[in-house]
């Protein structure tokens, strides 16, 4: 599933923050925030959408680089928290 995740991860975020520019490639474990792929506003949209698409909460305190800051840590994150596609 974790492959899943970061697919659907990252078609969110090229569409939301890069207008679908698909030349924009997101490596898994590129960090989203120190690339300026996303600031702080972008965090809490990113979580929003999480909770959407994937039916978890996310809780503030696990609102930290660890769970969200690259693809491969949102897929882990997400796994961890029993996520499953809405």
């Amino acid at each position: 599933m974790s492959d899943a995740i970061k697919s659907t991860v990252s078609t969110f975020l090229i569409d939301n923050f890069r207008f679908g520019d698909t030349s924009v490639a997101i490596a898994d474990d590129e960090s989203l925030i120190e690339t300026g792929f996303i600031d702080s506003t972008g965090v809490l949209e990113l979580v929003a959408f999480l909770e959407d698409t994937f039916a978890i909460t996310v809780a503030d305190t696990d609102i930290v680089p660890e769970n969200l800051d690259s693809l491969a840590a949102i897929a882990r994150y997400v796994e961890h928290k029993g996520g499953k596609a809405a």
